[in-house]
């Protein structure tokens, strides 16, 4: 008892800080005066590639436009250089893509050695919540997530690491598309390396961390990247993700009816329908149509717990008492099950809350079991197992007195401490043995 007290006395002097700060950001975002000065992406045309070659033509990963901008939080200029760079990626449905990504420089260091790619955890269907729009200076409710990451990432820049953070949802804002998080992840680590501006090169060591959405972008750039993008892998020292969604068919299930986070499931719809290029309206009936055209801009921070008790029945028509009901649907989320795809051939550090019960999310549903209110554990714990089958080295953490969010605080040291013990070259940690079984991957059947 003493160590798991100890614990949590150190979770909470992490967690409670995080929390003031969320607090004022999002008191600032809503007080403070507009900033007509600031472009949204938008309207932006650093966001634009205009050249006359062709997209399909210019190779992944290719550095299109580069600018040099000061740090900012909630629009407030911070003594911390950020270059931006608009680059050549791919998106979810195989086409060429531009995107853009922010490397932070360490203060005091022109060059780095080593570099840590963070995935943020804006979640959200608008542009302008993304983490390049909050660095270059704008102001929005849902962007008050990027605002306060610099807490979370700000321990590698003391220690003398550039940190490269994507927009890893793209210039859409494909909410969940986890395929495009990865490729979108990967070339901005390509682009950061193949510009001056930033002090790195081809030969920066780099490590990757996420939680939540975050983690979807950690993920699935891990597994993507051994065969989307092995000249990355190469200089890939591991991956440190929380939080971590898997299978999105059995987290919709999960999230169903929930008190927090059920107003996700109309986001997910979204998302997949922008994603993927398909139309699941006519799948709803007038109440979930009214949903969709509502939340097409929404954020993560403005649905959590505005939609309590939601089901998929109250959305959809009654022909369709299921999503995997509809075909394109099916064929659609089958393609965003991580478990799906390859094994990540660097080491992983994963840490998954237990305790969804904490934010109004039961785990006694058949199949799915015991998560953090959004993110389902046994689902986790089957894809490291998976991962250790076919040979990967992955150090899996699950708390089960925690959620998703009070999860955070014991995460985040270990992951900063792991991700440190690999940049220094130290023989990464393998809990394969003692990890206990969990739900099925398997693909959804056709219906």
């Amino acid at each position: 008892m003493p160590d798991v007290r100890a614990a949590t006395r150190r979770s909470w002097r992490v967690f409670v800080p995080m929390a003031l700060a969320v607090a004022l950001v999002s008191a600032l975002v809503t007080s403070l005066p507009a900033q007509a000065a600031v472009p949204s992406p938008s309207t932006d045309p650093f966001y634009r590639y205009t050249a006359g070659k062709s997209l399909a033509s210019i190779k992944a990963g290719t550095v299109l436009k580069t600018r040099t901008i000061s740090y900012h939080i909630v629009g407030l200029a911070l003594p911390l250089k950020a270059t931006q760079l608009l680059y050549r990626s791919t998106n979810q449905i195989g086409k060429p893509s531009v995107n853009v990504t922010s490397v932070i420089s360490s203060p005091g260091h022109t060059t780095a050695a080593r570099a840590i790619s963070y995935q943020s955890f804006y979640d959200s269907l608008s542009p302008v919540d993304e983490p390049s729009y909050a660095i270059s200076g704008g102001r929005t409710l849902g962007g008050m997530i990027p605002n306060v990451e610099l807490a979370l990432f700000g321990p590698f820049l003391l220690q003398g690491y550039s940190v490269i953070i994507p927009d890893t949802e793209g210039q859409r804002a494909d909410f969940a598309a986890g395929p495009e998080y990865g490729t979108l992840t990967l070339d901005a680590i390509r682009a950061a390396s193949s510009s001056r501006s930033t002090g790195l090169s081809k030969s920066t060591k780099v490590g990757m961390i996420g939680y939540s959405g975050g983690a979807i972008a950690t993920g699935w750039a891990a597994a993507l990247a051994p065969t989307y993008a092995p000249d990355v892998n190469r200089r890939l020292v591991g991956a440190a993700e929380g939080g971590v969604l898997v299978n999105p068919s059995h987290n919709l299930h999960y999230i169903d009816g929930s008190f927090v986070w059920s107003g996700v499931l109309v986001m997910a719809v979204i998302g997949i329908s922008r994603a993927f290029h398909i139309d699941l309206t006519p799948y709803l009936n007038a109440y979930g149509l009214k949903l969709y055209k509502k939340l097409q801009s929404a954020s993560i921070a403005t649905v959590l717990g505005a939609y309590p008790g939601l089901t998929w029945a109250k959305l959809a028509k009654p022909a369709y008492a299921t999503p995997e009901s509809i075909p394109i649907y099916v064929r659609s989320v089958n393609k965003l099950n991580l478990g799906s795809r390859g094994t990540p051939t660097i080491p992983m550090f994963i840490g998954q809350g237990a305790n969804g019960v904490l934010e109004g999310t039961p785990g006694d549903k058949p199949g799915i079991g015991k998560g953090d209110g959004v993110m389902i554990a046994g689902d986790v714990r089957s894809l490291a197992r998976q991962y250790c089958s076919h040979g990967a080295t992955i150090k899996y953490a699950q708390y089960n007195l925690t959620s998703h969010v009070t999860s955070v605080p014991q995460w985040l040291p270990t992951a900063i401490s792991w991700l440190n013990q690999r940049f220094a070259g130290g023989a990464a940690p393998n809990s394969c043995s003692t990890i206990a079984a969990g739900n099925s991957l398997a693909p959804l059947p056709a219906p």
